[in-house]
């Protein structure tokens, strides 16, 4: 019997043949910590007795959530932070250079086949680049700390085939958006999800990274795409036999598989206030909307801010609309600006931020007032997520954001 990419991953950690359903012990690759959770993590760390980390190297701390502060306690885990990693030995510290689940690949810390566990939901994000990642408890990450092992129930896997060619007002986010609209938000609930077909093979490692990102929303453990050339591109490294071998086998046993033809997907919204709350764009076309932000872990990329600069050039954001860019990373928002991205945006009327998780997590940076509302490219659209309990959030593709912006309401991206 063949095996998923999951099972492959994990049979070759465990150094043994796995099957879903398994409860294995896996050596863990890397962990990666964010600023809200560090000093649970390390109060942890410390109440269960450990004196050192397993490896140093192998952690990473960002501060992303929090900067720059809002409130007066912020600072109160940038010091614990700090201290944690100073008093261990830490290195690989990131302070506002961008969102953490951008920064994991982009920096190179995680590789195909790696098994890596963070303390935020949307870790399942590093699959885009073929590892096995999910997001775990400050409990479970402080134990990782200590001993580098977690383990794990080793899931059934959904198959999502893609096959053609994506009409070009529509984006992996819209592919994403649809599925979980499909599935539902538990219809994944501790499964893999095993992207394939020739409309995956042809997206970057960006718009992959955007479907392994929201995999979560519709309750999966962990997203995984086949590695490739791209991914060797992206990672810096050449690819092992080994590296190309996680794939799907033919005869490979998946609990469901699910066919998308890419020539029939339509751009679509998640509606308020659920993830799969999924319409067309065109069912609420002349829907008012008040503001519009492009950025996040999910869609905080050169690819976005050029695909929303492309619409926007030219045009100025309709009156009494805010429109905020918020770059994944330093190093995208430099891109940008060599390009040219950024000063069309700027010219446009866009507010442009610095890198960094703040108004999707409803911290700073724009968030909204009752009656207020709002098409945003993140990944979650719950009541209170960027304001107060009464904004109406509308999570869509960068190309439907930027119609938005141009027209002040909910407009459908024109074919080019």
């Amino acid at each position: 019997m063949g095996q998923t990419i999951i099972e492959k991953i994990v049979s070759r950690n465990v150094g043994h043949s796995v099957k879903p359903g398994d409860i294995v012990t896996v050596n863990v690759d890397r962990v990666m910590i964010h600023d809200i959770f560090i000093p649970f993590v390390a109060d942890k760390f410390e109440e269960m007795g450990f004196t050192r980390l397993w490896d140093p190297d192998k952690v990473v701390l960002i501060y992303d959530h929090l900067v720059p502060a809002s409130q007066v306690d912020d600072t109160r885990h940038f010091r614990a932070g700090n201290a944690f990693a100073e008093k261990y030995g830490m290195k690989n510290i990131h302070r506002s250079d961008g969102i953490c689940h951008q920064l994991m690949t982009e920096a190179l810390y995680v590789k195909p086949g790696n098994i890596v566990f963070g303390t935020d939901s949307h870790t399942t994000t590093y699959g885009c680049v073929g590892a096995f990642s999910s997001g775990i408890g400050y409990t479970e990450m402080a134990s990782i700390l200590g001993t580098g092992t977690m383990w794990i129930k080793v899931p059934e896997t959904i198959k999502v085939v893609i096959e053609g060619a994506l009409p070009s007002n529509v984006t992996s986010k819209d592919i994403i958006l649809q599925l979980i609209g499909d599935l539902r938000a538990d219809g994944a609930t501790y499964q893999a999800l095993e992207f394939c077909g020739d409309t995956v093979e042809n997206m970057s490692v960006a718009s992959r990274m955007t479907m392994a990102n929201m995999a979560i929303e519709a309750g999966a453990k962990c997203a995984l795409f086949t590695s490739d050339e791209k991914t060797a591109e992206y990672c810096q490294i050449e690819l092992t036999d080994k590296e190309r071998s996680l794939t799907g086998d033919e005869d490979a046993k998946y609990i469901r598989t699910i066919h998308y033809k890419a020539e029939e997907l339509i751009p679509v919204l998640a509606c308020p206030s659920q993830v799969d709350h999924i319409r067309p764009v065109s069912e609420l076309a002349g829907t008012a909307v008040d503001q519009v932000f492009i950025g996040s872990c999910t869609n905080g990329r050169l690819e976005d801010l050029q695909k929303a600069a492309s619409i926007l050039k030219g045009k100025k954001v309709a009156p009494f609309v805010k429109l905020i860019v918020t770059p994944a990373s330093r190093k995208i928002y430099r891109q940008a600006l060599a390009d040219g991205t950024m000063e069309i945006l700027a010219e446009a009327g866009a507010i442009i931020t610095h890198p960094g998780c703040g108004l999707c997590c409803g911290r700073t940076g724009g968030i909204l007032s009752d009656g207020e509302r709002v098409v945003a490219t993140n990944n979650r659209n719950f009541l209170g997520r960027m304001g107060t309990s009464k904004v109406e959030i509308f999570l869509a593709s960068p190309a439907t954001a930027a119609a938005c912006a141009v027209s002040g309401k909910i407009t459908v991206p024109g074919l080019s």
